[in-house]
């Protein structure tokens, strides 16, 4: 979207710690002053104000959403992508679960992959190790999901370039 020049940012504060909210806010500023964005925050605190939030995009004229990661935003996938979709908001998601359901698109760590990690943090637990003395890990697999039916829906074209960096294109 290359005309898009308001994005909002749907964030739930608190969700994680202080430097991690404040590393994702900051890096969004940057990015969105780099690319004369007006960027927009519309934070959500819980479901029952998605409606409120979603009508504040609305109200901005917001010509796309970025989803922050959040608990509260992946237990309510769907009813975020609904709205999301009830307002032709172009949106990236932070999970492929999001695209499966109707997002435009995902960028984020696979979830799936960090579940089958945490196991053999249990299996060394179980196995004596003491939780403070494993290391902490970060994320090593992320993926980038498009999907071409809602696309289509918005009327947006997904340049091939696009297309072929995709780990999955969903049609």
């Amino acid at each position: 979207m290359p005309n898009a020049s308001r994005v909002a940012v749907l964030w739930h504060p608190g969700v994680f710690g202080e430097r991690t909210m404040s590393d994702m806010l900051q890096g969004t500023e940057a990015a969105a002053r780099n690319l004369t964005i007006d960027l927009r925050l519309v934070e959500v605190k819980g479901v029952d104000e998605f409606d409120r939030a979603f009508a504040a995009l609305a109200a901005n004229r917001a010509d796309a959403l970025l989803v922050f990661p959040s608990t509260l935003f992946f237990n309510e996938r769907k009813h975020v992508v609904d709205l999301a979709s009830k307002q032709r908001l172009p949106s990236i998601f932070p999970a492929r679960e999001f695209a499966e359901l109707g997002g435009l698109m995902a960028y984020g760590a696979s979830i799936g992959d960090l579940f089958r990690r945490s196991a053999t943090y249990v299996d060394k637990i179980l196995k004596g190790a003491k939780p403070a003395d494993l290391p902490v890990e970060q994320p090593t697999k992320f993926e980038f999901v498009i999907n071409l039916k809602t696309a289509k829906a918005l009327d947006l074209t997904i340049p091939p370039s696009v297309l072929a960096i995709a780990d999955e294109v969903i049609e």
